[in-house]
């Protein structure tokens, strides 16, 4: 039986990483970022890769082109510019579709041929919810500036008997308390140690709508069913500090490592999170045996305090897709 994700191992530091990132990676925290080659000041806009992206607001926009950022903050603040609008109202964006589609959800990586497709805030609403289980059946991201939002609601779960919290809403208060800023496994945690059998109160904002007749409106843009992000010639990968950089897409092994792990991440976490699963694989790709493993990911993601039972699934996945067994 897990122990749970939130237990402190005694060799994890106390403090958890001030929140100042996020999807892009979303769950990359800075000593994460630091392991891989980060924690330098963006490079001036000359040295930046010379990538054009086109962009549009997923409710219905003209069409705009972006390019000089090299992480998901300086994203939102282009795409703000492009469309005259305030950074802090874009939630997240989707590649290559502007219906809320977690799938197609921007995280660390780019294709150097997507379309990105901002959705901005749109109603609010508050919700009393009496939690009757443990799980409320909420699966947690954020979209890398600051906002946690909801990507997954469990069929038959307390959420999902709550028909006005939907999948894209941004959680903004918990019982009054903002949380703004907060990042998305701290969120998970709030709601997880509510008390059981008590009402609380939580904050919301959706993302304002398309009309179902804008479908995607380039010819630039990929079929609503193609998943895989990327175009065959390369990816523009986002960090939370440090330069961007053009990589080849993910091998077979990556993207198959990566998913399992994001899985086990919603399992023992309640949260999505494909960045940081992505620096799991990376961690744990050389090594040899799960003490190796464990040492490396404690060294690189302490502050995550991850129980063991889950490191050694993760090492257990890493390890099944290196053999090809999934």
């Amino acid at each position: 039986m897990p122990l749970g994700p939130w237990r402190k191992k005694k060799s994890m530091k106390e403090c958890l990483v001030a929140t100042d990132d996020g999807q892009a990676g979303a769950g990359s925290l800075s000593k994460a970022a630091a392991a891989n080659g980060a924690g330098l000041p963006p490079p001036p806009a000359n040295l930046r890769p010379k990538l054009v992206f086109h962009t549009q607001l997923a409710h219905g926009s003209p069409t705009g082109r972006i390019e000089g950022f090299t992480n998901v903050k300086e994203l939102y603040g282009k795409i703000a510019e492009a469309f005259n609008i305030s950074a802090p109202e874009i939630l997240f964006c989707t590649l290559n579709t502007h219906k809320i589609d977690m799938d197609k959800l921007l995280g660390g990586q780019i294709g150097l041929e997507d379309f990105i497709f901002a959705h901005i805030k749109g109603l609010k609403k508050e919700v009393e919810v009496y939690k009757s289980e443990e799980a409320l059946g909420l699966t947690i991201t954020d979209n890398g500036a600051g906002y946690a939002f909801i990507k997954r609601i469990k069929e038959g779960s307390v959420a999902d008997g709550v028909k006005v919290i939907s999948v894209g809403d941004h959680i903004e208060c918990i019982n009054g308390r903002n949380i703004v800023g907060t990042r998305h496994y701290e969120v998970a945690r709030m709601l997880k140690e509510l008390p059981k059998d008590e009402n609380f109160t939580i904050k919301l904002s959706e993302p304002m709508k398309a009309f179902e007749m804008f479908e995607p409106r380039s010819k630039g843009a990929k079929p609503a069913g193609e998943n895989k992000i990327g175009n065959g010639r390369g990816t523009l990968r986002l960090r939370s500090k440090g330069p961007a950089t053009v990589e080849d897409e993910p091998t077979e092994f990556e993207e198959k490592a990566v998913k399992k792990v994001d899985d086990l991440l919603e399992s023992y976490m309640g949260i999505r999170d494909t960045e940081l699963a992505a620096t799991m694989v990376e961690v744990g790709r050389d090594k040899q045996n799960p003490d190796e493993f464990a040492m490396a990911l404690d060294e690189s993601l302490g502050d995550f305090a991850f129980p063991d039972e889950f490191v050694f699934d993760v090492w257990g996945a890493i390890g099944d897709a290196k053999q090809g067994r999934f």
